[in-house]
């Protein structure tokens, strides 16, 4: 038996601008300060267009570190692809697009799949809610940064 992959896909439409939701996302190394369930975040290396970077995920007894490269094109999108860690696959997408009057258009997407078939289904209990906590702190963060 496969366990399936959980995917999320979402569009929001917050109160600021593309340049201004792309910086925030593209802050990895803030992401503990205020994301749930990150514990840490080191940058490994650094370019203009791209980062590699260690990140620890804990919820309750669980505790994993993932290496991931992320790519840039700025203010437009911010692409993750996993490299190493716990998980068989990673892929998460960020658009950021123009909406009018200081508005920016978020379209988010996320899919992965544990190596572990128990973090496979804790992973799948707990997704959207995960996802819901971890979208609002994006937009708690962008409402302590910009207003």
């Amino acid at each position: 038996m496969t366990v399936g992959m959980p995917a999320h896909r979402e569009r929001k439409i917050l109160p600021y601008t593309a340049a201004q939701i792309y910086a925030l996302v593209r802050d990895v190394e803030r992401y503990p300060e205020f994301l749930p369930w990150c514990l840490g975040c080191r940058i490994i290396e650094e370019k203009d267009d791209y980062l590699l970077a260690d990140m620890v995920v804990g919820y309750k007894i669980f505790c994993e570190k993932f290496r991931s490269q992320v790519t840039f094109i700025q203010d437009r999108e911010i692409h993750v692809e996993y490299l190493d860690g716990p998980l068989r696959h990673l892929k998460n997408d960020w658009v950021f697009s123009g909406a009018g009057a200081g508005r920016c258009a978020i379209d988010f997407h996320i899919d992965f799949e544990f190596h572990s078939r128990m973090l496979q289904a804790v992973a799948e209990t707990f997704f959207n809610r995960a996802l819901g906590r971890m979208m609002d702190a994006f937009e708690e963060r962008a409402r302590q940064l910009y207003n």
